[in-house]
Parts: structure tokens; C-alpha cells; sequence
């Protein structure tokens, strides 16, 4: 049952005015902050209901009221409005993301980094577990008269790539053979069957092209040994060291946690299409003190991945999420571009 209109817009001033101050807002600042025309009695009755009901808590007496973690998550699930994101700021978030990114490793490299910059905290990008993916496409790219590209593209979205290079030219009408009788080899293959004697097989049965071959094979053998592990990228983890919004052990915890990439992995590539976890939420003890806002992000129009910002629990979660959700599509099409 949700509360009365009253409680929930002094609940949303108090979490909105904490996010912005990191200061206790009390009855006289609810005044002016919103628009309800009652005594600041009245106002301090509604909040000693809140804090009676979990919302809030004071944090000594005579102070005023800051938000708890279901007073955050009440405010996300039920009052938070998205921020709508200026056109310039999102024109220099995807160019920021774009500029200079010619592998899906460097597009999630770029998209944390812009992240973690955005919200003064850290970001993560992730690729889903590869344990029963196939191979849905091997495509290749020229980049140069005698190197190219090897980009495998999984049936879960997982996108690698790997240059590899030739004495000879690669022409393309070279490429172009190499491309129908690779994927003739290998589409619909389980990546973890994809091993140095299945290589072998494969080459032995590509007739004139088994000279060309073998620079081609170990590219894509290598690109399917990247795409088997757990692919993580995390930037910004020293922004969250000099947060006022954290002690010094909530900062450190959600460091150390960062650094887990295997537990890491597993709590982006679970959460939802649009994901914000407050503390406890995450079932992770190290985020207690925290906040992961997530985004997945999409490839050929199938979940491949997500973005997140890692930040205190005092963070602007309407603009981060607009921002992690507008980066996350920013994602899709530039990998999508490259494919």
C-alpha cells in the first residue's frame, strides 16, 4: 500500500534536498520546498510518521531527517521522475563513446569512462556468460592490404575481434571466400567446442584455402578463448576513495568488490532491463553503503550486456539513470555499426 499524497511529497523533498545537500532537512526547510500549505507542525508530524514507518530517520534529536534505504527505494520505485538529458550532453556522450572505437572491447571501455566521469563514481560494462553460446556469425573486416579483422559474433550477443595478418594480400574476393567458408565451418558450433583439433578438422576440409588459412583459424581462435571468459571493464574506482557521500569502509568495501570480477559479472549479467539496486538489495555484503544502477544493452536485438554506475547511496538517481540507460543504447549502435 502506498502512502498518502501528503507523506510522499515531503518524502520525495527530503530524499531530492538530502541528495543535494548531504545536510538533514527539517520541518521549516519542507516549507519552502514544497507546496503543501500546512503548519511546520504539520510537517513534523508527517515526519516522525515516515521515520516511524521506515522512510526516514533522524539522525540525533532536534535534527532533521534523512532518507533510509526504503525511504530511497519508496522514492525510486514510486516518485522518481527520469532526468531528461540536454541534446548536447547526449550528443557528447555517444561521441564520446564512438570517437576512436573500432573493437566492442574499446565501446565499453569509452562507455565506462564517460560513465564514471558523469556521476563522480565508478562505472562497470560486462558481457553475459558465454557457457552455451554458439557461433552466430564470424565476419571480416579489411584493415589493411595485408591485415584484417576476425569479429565473432556469439548467439548471446557477445561481440570479440582479433587482427590478424598475412604475407600474402588479402584481397577482397580473398575475404570474401574466407568469410563463406568459415562460417560454413563454424556457424551454430558451441564456442567450448571450438578447440585446436576441431581448427584442425576445419582447415583440412577447406580444400585450396588450407594454405591461406591458419593466421585466419588462430584469429578466431583466440577471439572464442576471449569470448569464454568473463569480460568486465570497470573505470572511476578512485572517484568513489573521495566521495563525501561514503565512510572510508563503505568506500573501501565497494573497491574491493570491484575488483571481484567473477561476482561482478554475475550481478550485472542478472539484473533487469533497468536495474537499481539499493544496498542489501544486491545480495552483495560489500555494497551495503551503496547504489548499482544498471542498464542492459542490446545486439542483432538480443540482450548482450549492461552498463552500471557503482556510487554511494546519496547520488541523483534520476539523472544517473537516464544517463547509464541513454549510454547503454549509445553501446548498442556503435557495436551494431561495427557488424
Amino acid at each position: 500500500m502506498g502512502l498518502a499524497l501528503r507523506k510522499e511529497k515531503i518524502l520525495s523533498a527530503v530524499v531530492e534536498k538530502y541528495i543535494e545537500s548531504g545536510e538533514p532537512i527539517g520541518s521549516k526547510a519542507l516549507q519552502t520546498l514544497t507546496d503543501l500549505g500546512v503548519s511546520s507542525a504539520t510537517i513534523r508530524n508527517e515526519l516522525k510518521a515516515l521515520d516511524d514507518e521506515g522512510y526516514l530517520f533522524q539522525p540525533h534529536t532536534s535534527a532533521g531527517r534523512v532518507p533510509t534505504k526504503a525511504g530511497y527505494r519508496y522514492y525510486i520505485d514510486n516518485l522518481m521522475r527520469p532526468a531528461l538529458l540536454s541534446e548536447r550532453l547526449r550528443e557528447n556522450i555517444e561521441r564520446g563513446i564512438r570517437s576512436g572505437s573500432q573493437t566492442p572491447e574499446s565501446i565499453l571501455s569509452r562507455a565506462v569512462g564517460a560513465l564514471a566521469q558523469l556521476s563522480d563514481a565508478a562505472a562497470a560494462a560486462t558481457t553475459p556468460s558465454s557457457d552455451d553460446a554458439r557461433v552466430h556469425r564470424i565476419r571480416f573486416v579489411s584493415t589493411g592490404r595485408h591485415t584484417s579483422m576476425a569479429v565473432l559474433v556469439a548467439s548471446n550477443g557477445i561481440v570479440q575481434s582479433r587482427l590478424f595478418r598475412c604475407e600474402f594480400v588479402l584481397t577482397p574476393q580473398l575475404l570474401t571466400m574466407f568469410d563463406k567458408a568459415v562460417n560454413e565451418e563454424f556457424a551454430g558450433v558451441r564456442l567450448s567446442d571450438i578447440t585446436k583439433g576441431f581448427l584442425q578438422s576445419a582447415a583440412s576440409g577447406m580444400g585450396e584455402l588450407t594454405l591461406f588459412i591458419p593466421d585466419v583459424l588462430v584469429a578466431i581462435y583466440d577471439a572464442v578463448q576471449s569470448a569464454l571468459e568473463i569480460n568486465v571493464t570497470v573505470s572511476g574506482q578512485t572517484n568513489l576513495l573521495f566521495s563525501d557521500a561514503y565512510d572510508f569502509n563503505g568506500a573501501r568495501n565497494a573497491i574491493r568488490f570491484l575488483g571481484d570480477t567473477k561476482s561482478l559479472s554475475g550481478l550485472l549479467n542478472n539484473s533487469r532491463a533497468n536495474t537499481i539496486y539499493i544496498g542489501d538489495e544486491s545480495g552483495i555484503a560489500e555494497l551495503k553503503d551503496s547504489a548499482v544502477i544498471a542498464a542492459r544493452y542490446e545486439i542483432g536485438g538480443s540482450n548482450a550486456g549492461a552498463v552500471a554506475v557503482i556510487a554511494p547511496l546519496r547520488i541523483d538517481y534520476k539523472t544517473i539513470m537516464s544517463e547509464v540507460i541513454f549510454a547503454a543504447g549509445c553501446v548498442s549502435r556503435a557495436i551494431g555499426d561495427l557488424l
